[in-house]
């Protein structure tokens, strides 16, 4: 089960997300569903269409399934998401 200790190592797609952080300030604030997530971007689904936000200097403010809030460096998630879920 997908918790704030172990949410590295968990699939990030469907959870909602906001961009706490970033490097962009345009990019500050940007919130909805994660649809796709590649090795430097998250894939975000907003109300007015589709962001890619970059991993580097971003800061995510993730919702759990159970409703609890966790945030998480960017930088913490650089790599391919089937190795980071393969990852210890």
């Amino acid at each position: 089960m997908i918790s704030c200790q172990n949410v590295i190592r968990h699939e990030l797609i469907g959870l909602d997300v906001l961009v706490a952080g970033a490097a962009n300030p345009f990019q500050t604030g940007v919130s909805g569903h994660i649809i796709d997530e590649t090795r430097n971007l998250v894939v975000i689904q907003t109300h007015t269409g589709i962001k890619k936000i970059p991993k580097l200097g971003s800061t995510f403010r993730l919702s759990l399934p159970d409703n609890t809030l966790v945030e998480i460096n960017g930088s913490a998630l650089i790599l391919a998401p089937e190795k980071r879920l393969k990852r210890a």
